[in-house]
C-alpha cells in the first residue's frame, strides 16, 4: 500500500473510529446505567452517565491515537531513519553494507533505489583503485621501456667518446644502432600516446561503410609481398556469395590489423603462415587471424590484451614491440562496439578473433 494511501486511511480512521467509539460508548453506557440497572435519566445518574461517557471517549480518542500513531511510525518513521543511518555510513566512506526491503511501497523503492546507488558507489570505488593500479603499473612498464633503450644509447655515445669505436665501420654501426634504438623509443612514445587516447576516450572515430573483403584483399597482399623475402604465405579465405560490408574506421581497423599480424610474426620461428578468415553472420563479420607460430600456454591466454603484457617472464624486448599493441587493437574494438578474444595451442599457432556488426551509416556515425 502506497504511503498517500496509508497516510488517507489514518486520518480517515482518526475520524470515523472515534464517531463509532462515541456512538457504542452512548448505546452501552446508556443501556447498562439506565436499562439493567433502572437508574434515573434526571438528577445524578445523568450526571454519571456524563462523566463515564467522557472519560470513554477520551480511552476511544487516545487508543485509537495511539495505535495509528505506531502504525504510522513503524511504516514509515523507521523505514527514514533506516536511509539516514545508512547515508551517514557512506559520507564515512563505508560502503560495505546491505539495506534493503521488500515493502511495495515509495519508501521500499526508494530504499532500494539507496541500495542500487551505493553497489554502483561501490563499483566505482573499486575501479578507482584498479585503475590507480593499473596507472601505477604502466608508469613502472613505461619507465622499464624507457629506461632500457636510454641506457644503450648511454653505452654506445660513451663507447664514442671514449674511443672505443675507432674505425669508421664501427662508428658507423654504433651510430646506426642509436639511430634505431632511438626510433624505437619514438615508436613506444607514439604507442603511449594513442594508448592513453583511446584509455580517457579522447581519439576521434570517423565510421564509415567498410567491405571488408576488400580491405583484407589489399592487406593481404602487401604482407604477401613482405612474406616472400621469408618464403612465408598469407592467405584470405571468405565466401564471394556473401556480404562483409560493416560498419567502421578504416584508418583504425587498419592499425587493429597490423598490430595483430606484427604481433604474430614476432613469435614465429619457422616458415611464417597467416591465415585471415572471413564470417558474415546476421548482424556482424567474424575475422580469424590464424599463425602457425610458437603458441601461447593458457595461464598466459587471459592476459595478452592488457598493457604492457609479455608472455616472456624476464620481459626482454627482443622480440621487439611496446607491449601495448595487443591493448591497443582491443580498445579500439570495443570502441567500434565490437569483441576480440585468442586461442592458441603451444607448438601450433595462435589464432586472433574479433567481431565487427555490419550496418549503414548515419550522420550521427560520422564522427564519433
Amino acid at each position: 500500500m502506497s504511503i498517500k494511501k496509508r497516510l488517507v486511511l489514518s486520518n480517515i480512521g482518526m475520524t470515523v473510529i472515534p464517531i463509532i467509539g462515541f456512538f457504542l460508548v452512548e448505546i452501552i453506557l446508556g443501556y447498562v446505567l439506565f436499562v439493567l440497572f433502572n437508574g434515573e435519566p434526571d438528577g445524578a445518574d445523568l450526571s454519571l452517565f456524563l462523566s463515564i461517557r467522557m472519560i470513554a471517549i477520551m480511552l476511544v480518542l487516545i487508543i485509537t491515537n495511539g495505535l495509528l500513531s505506531y502504525y504510522m511510525s513503524k511504516s514509515i518513521i523507521k523505514p527514514i531513519q533506516k536511509l539516514s543511518l545508512a547515508a551517514k555510513k557512506i559520507s564515512e566512506d563505508n560502503l560495505d553494507f546491505q539495506i534493503e526491503s521488500d515493502k511495495k511501497d515509495e519508501l521500499g523503492e526508494l530504499t532500494n533505489t539507496f541500495e542500487l546507488m551505493r553497489c554502483k558507489l561501490k563499483e566505482a570505488r573499486e575501479s578507482q583503485l584498479q585503475y590507480e593500479q593499473n596507472r601505477q603499473e604502466l608508469i613502472a612498464s613505461i619507465s622499464h621501456d624507457l629506461k632500457t633503450p636510454l641506457t644503450s644509447i648511454k653505452g654506445y655515445v660513451k663507447g664514442i667518446q671514449d674511443g672505443v669505436a675507432n674505425t669508421p665501420e664501427k662508428l658507423e654501426r654504433y651510430m646506426d644502432t642509436i639511430y634505431k634504438t632511438a626510433n624505437d623509443m619514438d615508436g613506444l612514445i607514439d604507442e603511449l600516446f594513442l594508448y592513453s587516447k583511446l584509455d580517457v576516450k579522447q581519439l576521434p572515430f570517423h565510421f564509415e561503410q567498410v567491405d571488408l573483403y576488400d580491405f583484407f584483399a589489399d592487406f593481404i597482399e602487401e604482407l604477401t609481398f613482405t612474406l616472400e623475402k621469408e618464403q612465408g604465405t598469407a592467405i584470405l579465405s571468405a565466401n564471394s556469395d556473401d556480404s562483409y560490408l560493416v560498419k567502421a574506421d578504416r584508418e583504425k581497423l587498419k592499425r587493429v590489423v597490423t598490430n595483430l599480424i606484427q604481433n604474430s610474426l614476432k613469435y614465429m620461428d619457422k616458415q611464417k603462415k597467416i591465415i585471415v578468415q572471413l564470417t558474415s553472420g546476421n548482424e556482424d563479420v567474424l575475422v580469424e587471424i590464424k599463425d602457425n607460430g610458437i603458441g601461447i600456454s593458457n595461464k598466459d591466454l587471459p592476459y595478452i590484451f592488457e598493457s604492457f603484457y609479455r608472455t616472456d617472464a624476464s620481459r626482454n624486448s627482443s622480440t621487439g614491440g611496446s607491449g601495448l599493441g595487443l591493448s591497443i587493437a582491443k580498445k579500439i574494438i570495443e570502441a567500434h562496439e565490437g569483441e576480440i578474444w585468442a586461442d592458441s595451442e603451444l607448438g601450433k599457432g595462435t589464432s586472433i578473433y574479433f567481431k565487427l556488426k555490419k550496418g549503414d551509416i548515419h550522420a550521427e556515425d560520422i564522427n564519433h
